[in-house]
């Protein structure tokens, strides 16, 4: 059985070579090969007196040759496949996720990848593909840390404690493993709790925030205990505390290796794929790179 790709879309940018050295690296971990996309775009509305015959050959491709030289003389390297596609970014990177293990993008970009992180094509990968889809941000991005950070190798991955994903789970347990990091668990709850009582009046919570919290930590104990078994080498960190979780994550992001993150699922008044507000947050202020894990099927 072959080993799926991890697959990188470049388009000539600084960016994207950012992200490019990223899946270089990840391919090498995986012992996966790496594919190199670059999708030639057209607009939606192109038609087919205007859209070339065939697949454009990655030969001639001058986005493809730049990465070519730019990954010339690298001594270890994974098997590397290069491929141009037409047509729009935002439809067409979605549809790689389903032959490949990762999906990584580059924060911004030249033409059609312009923004990538604010909507248009990587929003629409990360929210529409089948595959976990990392998006790298550029180098020096600042965020504020107001929690505990150890030294050395670290993943981050958000919790929902109710209404957590063990897809999101598992894929970040192992990338903690395939790393040798920490895996810090960024559980948040909310905090005050508010009850309506009537119209315009506020009523004090029954409980106190140490019960709150203590309940959350017994949550996220339970629910990492299954995956701690399986991987018993990865060292986990729980961090608990109230306030948003996206503001937690993304100081959590300083010096990380990598922040994880769910996407929602579909739900049955929402049949489409969504992203989430936690999660967009993340794409656009994290300073680590950000995998979206699409969430395990429903069943039936």
């Amino acid at each position: 059985m072959s080993t799926l790709p991890v697959i990188v879309a470049v388009d000539g940018s600084d960016d994207s070579l950012v992200a490019l050295d990223w899946a270089f690296e990840a391919a090498l971990l995986r012992e996966a090969p790496l594919r190199v996309v670059h999708v030639q775009q057209y607009a939606a509305w192109a038609g087919p007196d205007i859209l070339p015959a065939g697949r454009p050959d990655a030969e001639d491709d001058p986005r493809l040759a730049q990465v070519r030289r730019y990954l010339a003389g690298r001594v270890e390297r994974p098997a590397t496949e290069y491929v141009a596609l037409a047509g729009t970014p935002s439809a067409v990177l979605p549809e790689l996720g389903s032959g490949a293990q990762l999906l990584v993008l580059g924060s911004r970009g030249r033409g059609g990848f312009a923004s990538l992180l604010l909507g248009s094509n990587g929003m629409a990968a990360a929210r529409d593909a089948e595959c976990a889809v990392v998006v790298v941000p550029k180098p020096g991005r600042e965020v504020h840390v107001d929690m505990p950070i150890a030294p050395g190798p670290r993943v981050v991955v958000g919790l929902q404690t109710d209404s957590p994903d063990e897809n999101t789970l598992a894929f970040a347990f192992a990338e903690a493993a395939l790393r040798g990091a920490r895996l810090q668990v960024v559980a948040a709850y909310q905090w005050p709790l508010q009850t309506w009582a009537m119209p315009g009046e506020l009523v004090a919570p029954m409980v106190d925030q140490d019960a709150v919290e203590s309940e959350t930590r017994a949550l996220t104990e339970g629910l990492l205990a299954p995956h701690l078994k399986h991987r018993p080498d990865v060292r986990v960190d729980p961090y608990v505390a109230p306030g948003d979780a996206a503001g937690h994550l993304v100081a959590a992001s300083k010096d990380a290796d990598l922040v994880v993150v769910g996407r929602h699922r579909r739900r049955l008044l929402a049949p489409a794929p969504m992203m989430g507000s936690v999660t967009q947050a993340v794409l656009l202020h994290a300073a680590s790179p950000v995998a979206v894990v699409p969430p395990e099927p429903l069943e039936g």
